[in-house]
């Protein structure tokens, strides 16, 4: 289904001098999220302040090319799809990342941003879904998290937290009710691929009996750690 857009076109006036590093724009299933399964594009913004030990897409840090906004539009629109995915690297390490997020919003698409948690989110356009990734201390970023990011969240909104071993998963716990986070929006919790056992989390979460959602990595299940994918 190709969205339509639901107002006026912002003018090119207003978007042809906004560019934006852009690592690649592709078309896949989602596989995180509670977007899960849906044929998505993903724009993937090039750069981030972050080095997390289990990042599976460093070669978004750095390179890139610049494309402005219309150009970024109009490749989107190319693949048909109702839902798009602005990810990154981090995506709002790059400011004009919130003026390509409105005008998704503007052109009718489902539009999700996937946040490392470490950056400002109050400025995203309401209409973006944002999956916020809290950094426990195994990413080797626990420092970096915006803790004030949590009074900006709703209940379309998520927070994820991907876990690389019990001291992780404890340290989560201890966040969502700290941060009562059960009552603010949904709980992801995934294992590191390769690091923890699926089902090892997942029977963690069932003798907690934890309000949280469970979620592995589709796309990894379906084509490994390729990228683009």
């Amino acid at each position: 289904m190709v969205a339509t857009a639901l107002t006026p076109d912002p003018s090119p006036a207003t978007t042809s001098s906004q560019r934006l590093r852009v690592t690649e724009i592709f078309h896949s299933l989602q596989g995180e999220s509670d977007s899960v399964g849906w044929p998505t594009v993903f724009v993937r913004l090039t750069g981030c302040p972050l080095r997390c030990v289990w990042c599976d897409t460093e070669y978004s840090f750095h390179g890139g090319e610049w494309q402005d906004i219309p150009s970024i539009l109009e490749q989107v629109a190319s693949h048909g799809a109702h839902h798009v995915c602005v990810t990154g690297g981090e995506p709002l390490a790059q400011k004009r990342c919130l003026v390509l997020l409105g005008a998704l919003c503007d052109r009718g698409y489902e539009v999700s941003l996937e946040t490392s948690g470490a950056l400002d989110v109050s400025e995203v356009d309401p209409r973006v879904r944002r999956v916020v990734d809290l950094k426990p201390p195994g990413s080797g970023e626990v420092v970096r998290n915006l803790w004030s990011n949590i009074g900006h969240l709703g209940a379309r909104d998520q927070i994820k937290f991907v876990l690389a071993d019990r001291a992780d998963y404890d340290w989560a716990v201890a966040r969502i009710a700290e941060h009562a986070l059960a009552g603010r929006c949904p709980i992801l919790f995934s294992p590191v691929h390769g690091q923890l056992e699926p089902r090892v989390l997942a029977e963690w979460i069932l003798a907690d009996r934890l309000p949280v959602r469970f979620q592995m990595q589709l796309h990894k299940q379906l084509w490994g750690s390729e990228p683009g994918r």
